[in-house]
Formats: C-alpha cells, sequence, structure tokens
C-alpha cells in the first residue's frame, strides 16, 4: 500500500506538574488535538487565552479521514491563519453531479455568484489540515499552547469553580485542573462517557467502504454521485479529487457485509477496476468500513466542560457536516468563554453556547437523516420515491431539487437565539439577525482586501453605512466595539457590500465576534446598540 505522506511524530515531553508532583489550574484545557482540538487551540490563543492540548496521540490523524471542507469553515480557519495554506494545497470545487446508472440526472453550483475570498468547498486530506494548524500553533503562539502528546485523561470531576482531571502518559498518572475544559475528543469520547452523558438518535444499519486512490485520473473537479451505477449495481459510488492525485471513493456495501473482509486489497482491487477499467494503473493509499450514526447530545455544555465536535454530535458522512460543524461549535464557543473569563459578561452567556449549537446540530442531524433515507431507502415507500424523483429529474426541473445524494454543509443561522435583537425594520436580502456574514470585496487605505479579513479580530463590530458617523469605537459596559463606516474606514470597492447587506441610507448591524449578525436598523442610534450588545452577551 503506497503511503505518499510521511506522517510526523510529536515528542513526547515530560511535564512540570508530573515533574515536580504539583497540581497546577489552568484557564482551559482542551481534551484531543484533532481539527477541533486544533482549531479551538488557535482561537484561544488568538484572543490571548493560555491553554493546554491533550492528546493520547503523537501524530496526525492517519488516513485522509475528513476531506471535505465547506466555506463557513474556510472562513474561520482563514481569520485564524490557516485558510489561506489550505486552499493552496487543496482542490477547490463547487460543482456536484448525480448520476443514474450512467446517466446524468442532476448538477448544482454550490457558489453560484462571484466576489468571495473563500470558495465553496475545498477537499484536502485531513492530515495536511492537522499539520498547517499545528504549524500555526507553534509558530503563532508557543508561549500560549502547551501540546501534552501521549496524554491521555482517564478521570474527570466538575466543581463548582473548576474542573479536576487525572491524565496517564509514559510517565504514569499526574493531576491537573482548568477553569474550563473542552472535550473535542471525537465519536468514542472519553470524557463524554465520564460526563455520563448519552446520546439522543441512531445507528443507520448500512456500511461503506472508503478507498483513498493514487492515480492520474482526468475526471474533474467535481464531486460525483451515482445511484445504481453499471460497476456497482444496486448500490451507491461517490468520488471526490484531492490533493496529489488522491482520489475518494465511497462505495456502498449493504448491512451483511464483513467488515474486515472488505478491507483486504483482494476484495477492494477488483471493485476499483470495475470502476475504472483494467488499464488504469492505481495504488490504495488507504482503506476503511465505516458504520455511521445521527445522533446529538442534549446539552453541549456540562458544568465547566464544553463539549464540541463528533464529541456533541454525529452525522452520516454525506453532505460533509461532521468537522465542517464542529468548527462552528468553536467559532461560537470562544469569544463568549473570553469575555466571561475577563469579567466583561455574567458565566450564563456561556448557556447560549449550547442554545445555540444544539439547535444547529438538530438541523444537520435532519439534513443528514434526510440524505441518508433517500441514498439508502428503508422501506418500499421510501425506494419508489428515490426512483420516481430520479426518473423525473433528468426531464423536469421541478423534480431535481428532489434529488438528495448529501445537501452539503450549509451555516445554521440562529434565527431563534436569545442573544438576537429582532428587526424592527424591513430588509430585503439574507442578513437577519442569528446569520453569519456574508463575505465582500472592499478598499482600505487604497488596498484591496475583504471585508471578513476586516472584522476577523474577535471584537463586536458596528457596521454603518451612514457616512455622518464619526465614532471609531462604542464601548459598553467595558465591551470594545469596533465602528467600520462604509464610504470612510472601508470602500464597498464594487457595491457588493451594500446590495448582500441591504445597505441603503444610514443602514446599520451590530456584528458578533462570530461575524453572526447581532442586530440590524435603518438608523444609527447608540441607545439600540447599547441594549443590543447587552442582549448578545446576556446582560
Amino acid at each position: 500500500m503506497l503511503n505518499t505522506y510521511a506522517y510526523p511524530e510529536f515528542e513526547y515531553i515530560q511535564c512540570d506538574e508530573q515533574k515536580h508532583n504539583t497540581v497546577k489550574r489552568h484557564k482551559a484545557v482542551i481534551i484531543g488535538a484533532g481539527p477541533v482540538g486544533l482549531t479551538t487551540a488557535l482561537d484561544f490563543a488568538k484572543q490571548g487565552i493560555p491553554v493546554v492540548v491533550l492528546d493520547d496521540n503523537n501524530t496526525v490523524s492517519i488516513g485522509s479521514r475528513a476531506v471535505c471542507y465547506a466555506k463557513r469553515p474556510l472562513e474561520v480557519w482563514d481569520r485564524l491563519g490557516v485558510g489561506e495554506r489550505m486552499i493552496e494545497k487543496s482542490v477547490e470545487w463547487k460543482v456536484g453531479k448525480v448520476f443514474r446508472d450512467e446517466e446524468l440526472v442532476y448538477q448544482f453550483d454550490l457558489l453560484p455568484e462571484d466576489d468571495h475570498k473563500i470558495p465553496a468547498f475545498i477537499n484536502l486530506q485531513q492530515y495536511y489540515l492537522e499539520e498547517y494548524m499545528i504549524d500555526e500553533c507553534k509558530k503563532q503562539y508557543g508561549d500560549l499552547i502547551d501540546f501534552r502528546w501521549k496524554s491521555k485523561i482517564i478521570s474527570l470531576k466538575n466543581n463548582d469553580d473548576h474542573v479536576k482531571m487525572q491524565v496517564e502518559t509514559p510517565d504514569g498518572v499526574y493531576g491537573l485542573e482548568a477553569d474550563y475544559v473542552v472535550a473535542c475528543d471525537g465519536a468514542n469520547s472519553d470524557t463524554r462517557k465520564m460526563l455520563g452523558l448519552e446520546f439522543d438518535g441512531h445507528f443507520f444499519q448500512d456500511r461503506f467502504l472508503i478507498a483513498d486512490v493514487v492515480m492520474k485520473a482526468d475526471f474533474p473537479a467535481e464531486r460525483w454521485f451515482w445511484f445504481n451505477p453499471p460497476f456497482h449495481r444496486n448500490q451507491s459510488v461517490l468520488l471526490h479529487m484531492q490533493s496529489d492525485d488522491v482520489w475518494r471513493i465511497d462505495f456502498q456495501l449493504g448491512w451483511d457485509c464483513d467488515p474486515e473482509e472488505e478491507k483486504k486489497p483482494e476484495k477492494v482491487i477488483p471493485r476499483l477496476k470495475a470502476m475504472l477499467g483494467d488499464d488504469v494503473d492505481f495504488e490504495l493509499e488507504w482503506v476503511s468500513v465505516y458504520q455511521f450514526a445521527c445522533r446529538q447530545l442534549k446539552d453541549f455544555k456540562c458544568g465547566r466542560v464544553f463539549i464540541a465536535g463528533d464529541a456533541a454530535h454525529q452525522v452520516s458522512p454525506f453532505g460533509a457536516r461532521g468537522a465542517n460543524t464542529g468548527v462552528q461549535d468553536i467559532d461560537n464557543l470562544t469569544w463568549k468563554l473570553k469575555l466571561v473569563m475577563d469579567g466583561k459578561a455574567p458565566e450564563s452567556l456561556l448557556d447560549s453556547y449550547s442554545e445555540e449549537r444544539v439547535f444547529a446540530a438538530a438541523d444537520n442531524l435532519l439534513n443528514s437523516t434526510r440524505s441518508t433515507d433517500f441514498i439508502t431507502p428503508k422501506s418500499p415507500i421510501s425506494k419508489a420515491f428515490r426512483d420516481a424523483v430520479l426518473d423525473l429529474a433528468s426531464e423536469y426541473e421541478f423534480a431535481r431539487p428532489l434529488v438528495n445524494s448529501g445537501r452539503l454543509s450549509m451555516p445554521t443561522p440562529y434565527l431563534n437565539s436569545s442573544l438576537n435583537t429582532p428587526d424592527e425594520d424591513t430588509f430585503s436580502g439574507k442578513m437577519r439577525p442569528g446569520t453569519n456574514c456574508a463575505d465582500a470585496p472592499i478598499t482600505v487605505d487604497g488596498q484591496d482586501t475583504w471585508f471578513l479579513n476586516k472584522i476577523a479580530n474577535s471584537k463586536f463590530v458596528v457596521l454603518t453605512f451612514d457616512t455622518s458617523i464619526t465614532d471609531k469605537t462604542v464601548n459598553i459596559n467595558g465591551i470594545d466595539c469596533d465602528v467600520l463606516v462604509v464610504g470612510k474606514e472601508i470602500m464597498d470597492s464594487k457595491g457588493c457590500l451594500q446590495e448582500r447587506y441591504d445597505g441603503t441610507g444610514e443602514t446599520t448591524y451590530l456584528i458578533r465576534p462570530d461575524q453572526h449578525v447581532a442586530a440590524r436598523w435603518r438608523t444609527f442610534e447608540q441607545d439600540k446598540i447599547k441594549k443590543a450588545v447587552l442582549t448578545a452577551t446576556a446582560q
């Protein structure tokens, strides 16, 4: 089996607490150094919060694992300094095609408009993503991020003002305390089990084979999905291009297969040859068989422990909702924790993490379950519906949106969040309170840049189109809000900002540190802004 990537190993070093048999209280501890845990480390450090990262391994993920990353998580990673490197290495795509047998029945474009910095989707092996984030952690925040490799949590207890832990290492066990803990330790989370938390939802009675194949091929950089292809009858197949001439191919196997048997090269290679042809040279990089679940916790906050990513919610892989959703968990949490740590917001603000992200997880589970039911129908009626949709889609436009080969990851707006200030004026467009901000090209001091980059400093922002405003900041109960005046501090170089934010007259927005709209008005009024900031910080 060809391995095109040299997995770096990170040095295990005995920590001071273990050396000196002392217990130290840390501001924050992160459990797990996968994509979600590393995102947490970067975001905490960017906001000046020192953090300890515990991981029971000492290398990046083996195998490409997660490969498909959506626009909103990429915008978060861009804010944290790794987005551009990811995109440069990746395969960008936005077109998906769905086939039945050999016939194209439907295709879609995930970013039909221009003037966005970040592409709709990229494909990049997870090991690259993790390596880039670890590099950024060490380069920018070596004094704030304490990586502890080969360190496994074996006990955890919530207390009123801290979390007490026991950590197992190659040198034995030591004690550790933290004001707060973020558990990012994956679907089989030990932290979740120690807290006695149970999932709602279920496993699906389906299995799929992942084959990462190294080959030269002329498939385009698109997502191709087949129902009942001639090379894999009565099942489905998914194809994605990755970096380094690696291709991800998923084969539906059925529930009655033997997972260990199906992973053997003598079983995988004939499937690939049936699909690709006998004359295509390829080598296997990684093979896995998975069974997936759609389930989530009722609450993502347990005392002073926050649960994020797959430790909190699990979805089927159709739609790329796993790591993408977990990154948005962290984007939601860190600014709130920073305000609470600094004494600028009450502890009750932290409850909104669970409120907003449980809602988002439920939305993801709903979409994921619907995709799974369409791809692998569980009843004669479901199968008849699926087949009828595919029959109609090739000829009739109305049926094409019903073709569900995996509704691809989109951010869930927090439309009913307790942190929102409801509209009192009439607006057009999508920028409702609770929605993540749309990007747009702008000019600052004569230099072309992007709106999301301008508001990437983890602060509240007041965006106004009222050019009479001279304030640079607004301070509300110790919380500084940057004021950006369109036409002064920032120039709307292509008119996209005005169009996407319905920026007529004196239109004003309050934007949260996680780049979500908190409130909007048709005028700039200090009293309304103050009230909205207090609402957005649970005061």
